[in-house]
């Protein structure tokens, strides 16, 4: 079994294929969406998804979401006693996710199809690839998210009774931390992609920030501009995604922080939103216009338009793309499925299904990927660190593209060549995979030629050959896609490390997550609707103490009742 999962910076998913269909697996609480947030208890326990998520409020300095950013860096993040890595973080919710899997399938599930942002780089692949061997899978395939989505759409088929599918897309994926833009092109049972961009440090998140920037300037007292601890500013986020969740249905909504004895509203439309975000959606506007340069289609010559992620729900971002297509998007699936869905559907094609055996899928090289060089412009001067692209972004893989270059100086022994990953005209600017150097003949300065070839699959690894064509010399180096920060010694250590720790107990999740969405709820609330959670947490705790499992269940319901109705205001 090989299983299909979306690592979102926001949510995660998991599903499998079954009876000719891509299914979608619910977690310990009956979700779908399992938030990728992680957070570490006073006691060590290690909380994963929906529990953590809402001790983003209370604790938020034992509390961390949105790594996803960072995945490929060096960044790490302490939590209690011990410090992550992003990728490490990724692979605690991939372990919550496999655990997900084996309890709905009763079986053990060591096989899965991850996705990732189209424009995610080598060394961002490489991290989520070594985050899945962490948590116990072995990466199949890293699927680019807008390509999945166009799996999940079924745009690979026409249903019966309906008019043949059309056959050029663009998908546009805003999740909560990147952006992704892919075009592609339906025919004759392929579906091949044309052209992606993408913004990684663009998504829902930003939006959440602004508001809560907004918010800050705008109506919050001076004695909070002036100081604004942690915990108030978790708080002032946890209002300011709701209050995006709620422009996305009305065309106004209003959010309320209590703070010390204080408690301050704000009232925003969507027009004001508008204004105050047109430098995010400005930002929308590049990687499209890149996407539909590269694709060289022109806007008039497209058929569909997708939009997925959680964030496309954003009614300023939805009426922006509208406009700018000069069309409606599709919208008969969840945007926020529809990548767990396809990554399911690429499982199943990895699995040979016979329910898919007539679809080809293509998929292109991302960043340009070739080597430094100088070049000489004047007598006896030169100009290092320019970067000369030998396989060009979007170009279709498997793919293989050869190069040729001339020695620079007199009597040069040999030829040193690093390989780089990007698109600045400067090698400094882009991403160093690896480096190569062979031995030349002692000739004059562009006598000796000596040919560069690389070669490029769909699994991301790149084959470097270098080859000197007067003495048959060649080397060769192959740049995999495997981690860059863990050798496999320290993987297994890393691995063991995360076996370690206490992680809670999955069956007890419910219980959990109720119980930290109290605690956050206690700390927003003021007056008497905080005393009557203090009281309903003190009932539900005592319920959890006598470890009757009939008594826990119905205080659970309960509770969750009576947390309901203070969301409603009817709780008196």
């Amino acid at each position: 079994m090989i299983i299909g999962i979306d690592l979102g910076t926001t949510n995660s998913l998991v599903g499998f294929w079954r009876d000719d269909h891509a299914e979608l697996i619910p977690n310990a609480l009956g979700k779908l969406l399992t938030p990728s947030v992680v957070s570490v208890e006073e006691n060590g326990n290690i909380l994963i998804g929906e529990a953590a998520k809402e001790r983003l409020v209370t604790h938020p300095a034992d509390t961390v979401a949105a790594f996803k950013r960072y995945m490929g860096s060096a960044r790490t993040t302490r939590l209690g006693q011990h410090a992550f890595r992003p990728e490490e973080l990724s692979a605690l919710v991939l372990k919550s996710l496999k655990a997900d899997a084996e309890a709905h399938l009763h079986e053990t599930v060591t096989k899965a199809v991850i996705t990732v942002p189209a424009y995610f780089n080598d060394a961002q692949r490489k991290a989520t690839r070594a985050a899945g061997e962490l948590a116990g899978l072995k990466v199949e395939r890293l699927l680019n998210e807008p390509t999945a989505a166009a799996l999940a759409y079924g745009l690979h088929e026409a249903k019966p009774g309906q008019d043949a599918p059309d056959t050029r897309f663009v998908v546009l994926d805003l999740g909560g931390g990147t952006f992704d833009v892919s075009v592609l092109e339906f025919f004759e049972g392929v579906m091949e992609v044309r052209a992606s961009a993408g913004d990684n440090f663009l998504g829902g998140e930003d939006f959440v920030d602004l508001l809560a920037t907004t918010f800050l300037a705008e109506a919050a007292p001076n004695a909070w501009k002036k100081k604004t601890p942690p915990a108030l500013q978790s708080r002032i986020r946890n209002a300011a995604t709701r209050l995006l969740h709620q422009l996305s249905n009305a065309p106004s909504a209003q959010m309320t922080v209590a703070w010390e004895e204080e408690r301050v509203s704000w009232t925003l439309d969507n027009e004001i939103f508008q204004k105050h975000a047109e430098t995010l959606l400005k930002r929308l506007r590049v990687p499209i216009e890149r996407a539909l340069r590269d694709s060289r289609f022109k806007l008039k010559e497209l058929d569909g338009l997708l939009l997925v992620g959680g964030a496309t729900r954003i009614a300023i971002v939805r009426q922006a793309m509208t406009r700018l297509f000069g069309r409606f998007p599709s919208t008969h699936i969840n945007p926020d499925e529809a990548i767990a869905l396809g990554a399911v559907t690429q499982a199943a094609l990895k699995m040979r299904n016979a329910a898919l055996e007539d679809l080809v899928l293509t998929d292109i090289c991302p960043y340009s990927l070739g080597v430094d060089v100088a070049q000489t412009i004047a007598p006896g001067q030169f100009e290092s660190g320019l970067f000369c692209p030998i396989i060009e972004r979007n170009t279709l893989i498997p793919c293989s593209r050869e190069h040729s270059f001339v020695t620079l100086s007199d009597y040069q022994q040999s030829v040193h060549f690093e390989i780089y990953q990007g698109e600045s005209r400067r090698v400094a600017n882009n991403i160093k995979l690896g480096e190569i150097e062979i031995d030349v003949p002692r000739k004059k300065a562009e006598e000796v030629t000596v040919n560069a070839r690389f070669t490029y699959d769909i699994d991301g690894l790149l084959e470097v050959d270098v080859l000197v064509p007067e003495t048959g010399k060649r080397k060769n180096l192959v740049i995999q896609g495997s981690n860059s920060h863990y050798d496999e010694a320290e993987l297994a250590r890393r691995r063991a490390f995360l076996a370690t720790l206490k992680i809670h107990p999955r069956d007890q999740a419910e219980n959990r997550a109720l119980l930290a969405k109290a605690e956050r709820m206690y700390e927003e609330c003021l007056g008497e609707a905080r005393d009557y959670i203090g009281q309903c947490i003190s009932i539900f705790n005592a319920a959890l103490e006598s470890q009757d499992e009939h008594r826990i269940v119905r205080a659970r319901k309960e509770m969750e009742e009576r947390l309901n109705r203070i969301d409603l205001g009817v709780w008196e």
